[in-house]
């Protein structure tokens, strides 16, 4: 079972530190997931930069996510 997301901090160049409740702090690419309508609001800093801890995963202020799966197991360690 995959760890669950207990901190996010934004940073630069569109990524994610994550750190998990299993004490592991992970680097997560958002890139990726940039395109689109829905994704493509998070190309506005001030919108990319509202990311919260919600549930198992994080999400942004108009609701985007990521799969929690996806968010540790795409992601690297620091």
């Amino acid at each position: 079972m995959r760890p669950k997301a207990i901190e996010v901090k934004p940073m630069d160049d569109y990524k994610l530190n994550v750190t998990f409740d299993n004490g592991e702090v992970r680097i997560y690419d958002v890139k990726p997931l940039i395109k689109g309508e829905w994704f493509g609001e998070l190309k506005d800093k001030s919108i990319f930069n509202t990311v919260h801890i919600a549930g198992l995963s994080v999400e942004w202020v108009n609701r985007q996510d990521v799969c929690p799966d996806d968010l540790y197991y795409s992601s690297v360690p620091v």
